[in-house]
């Protein structure tokens, strides 16, 4: 197909072959890391569904998790990403909670932000709480030194509502359009005031939501679930861009792989390439965003099982070279192989997950 006779077509079909939605796992479909298993934030920022980060001045103040208190999404989504309040917090000036995804600025670069050219996008999704009032988030950079402060209404309590928010691009402030940190998208769930801006303006602050907001870590027990999450280009919202599992799921492992889950599940070949020195080797299913920064390995009695069907436990795991496509590792503790014995790698009986990251 030409070029011409692809945009003739989608000119008149009005079906978009390009990334319309900068956001990824916006319908909130994979998680990878949980399985749909709770997490509690920690202080700093704790990754929960794929791509999506909880921000949190102090740990412990709400947990995530997906299709947390099953309830029924809103029509054509089957998944969302629940945040639950697990005290009565009050947010101290300086502190801030909030959910949020990096789009890589790869995806964004397009919005020419930070030039004369910079281009309006709007934000949509739904959003079910068990508060009402005045909510709020920021659009912000990577030097979080840019921020667009929003607000957003929510009139009835446990009540799927959708919310659109239109923001002018930034003329100004520096905007990466590489492998780092394009834009942050941020919603609040309890800001102080160092960190809280006026709404519908850009400003030159480190802002994570806008002045007046309603606090979600404010209420013990307080709900708040979100899914359909969309960024696109222009001034209206349109209908959510459903891509395929298989590709979102592909978009997510760019920033976390998941390698395997479960008990004596096979994941790599490996040879001794001396006694006692394990040595393996994976090619990735996806090209990373980066050469994976960790590896995620839990549990024990990892296994090789060589050639003459006799296995040989080892404990722990650690990469010794990495690329965005390739993976190398070792044992960390001594196995008792001989050079020259090959076999394939396993999970063992206690193992739950090895997993790659390569998260902005």
């Amino acid at each position: 197909m030409t070029q011409a006779v692809a945009l003739a077509q989608q000119a008149s079909t009005g079906v978009s072959q390009g990334f319309k939605n900068r956001i990824i796992n916006g319908a909130m479909t994979i998680d990878q890391r949980n399985a749909g298993a709770s997490v509690t934030t920690g202080s700093g920022g704790t990754y929960t569904l794929d791509r999506w980060q909880g921000l949190a001045e102090q740990a412990s103040k709400f947990s995530v998790q997906q299709d947390a208190g099953a309830v029924t999404p809103p029509v054509g989504f089957t998944d969302y990403l629940g945040v639950t309040s697990l005290s009565a917090y009050s947010v101290p000036s300086g502190g801030y909670y909030a959910i949020r995804q990096a789009i890589e600025g790869f995806n964004v670069a397009d919005l020419n932000w930070g030039t004369a050219n910079a281009k309006t996008v709007t934000l949509s999704f739904w959003v079910r709480s068990s508060l009402t009032g005045t909510f709020g988030g920021v659009l912000q950079n990577s030097a979080n030194n840019r921020s667009y402060p929003f607000t957003y209404t929510i009139s009835s309590a446990n009540t799927w509502e959708y919310e659109t928010v239109t923001i002018a691009g930034d003329t100004t402030g520096t905007w990466l359009t590489t492998n780092g940190v394009g834009v942050w998208v941020m919603l609040g769930l309890g800001v102080g005031s160092t960190f809280s801006g006026t709404a519908g303006a850009w400003a030159g602050s480190n802002f994570i939501s806008a002045t007046g907001a309603t606090s979600v870590v404010g209420t013990n027990g307080a709900t708040f679930y979100i899914t359909g999450v969309q960024l696109e280009v222009g001034s209206t919202a349109t209908s959510f861009d459903y891509r395929p599992y298989t590709t979102e799921l592909q978009l997510c492992q760019r920033y976390y792989l998941l390698l395997v889950r479960g008990t004596d599940v096979y994941f790599s070949n490996a040879y001794y390439y001396g006694n006692n020195n394990l040595y393996g080797h994976i090619t990735l299913p996806v090209t990373m965003r980066t050469a994976p920064t960790s590896a995620i390995v839990t549990g024990t009695n990892y296994y090789v099982l060589w050639y003459t069907n006799t296995a040989d436990y080892i404990n722990s795991l650690d990469i010794v070279y990495s690329n965005s496509q390739n993976v190398s590792f070792r044992n960390t503790t001594e196995a008792s192989g001989v050079a020259g014995n090959a076999g394939g790698l396993f999970t063992g009986a206690s193992a739950s997950f090895v997993a790659l990251q390569a998260e902005l």
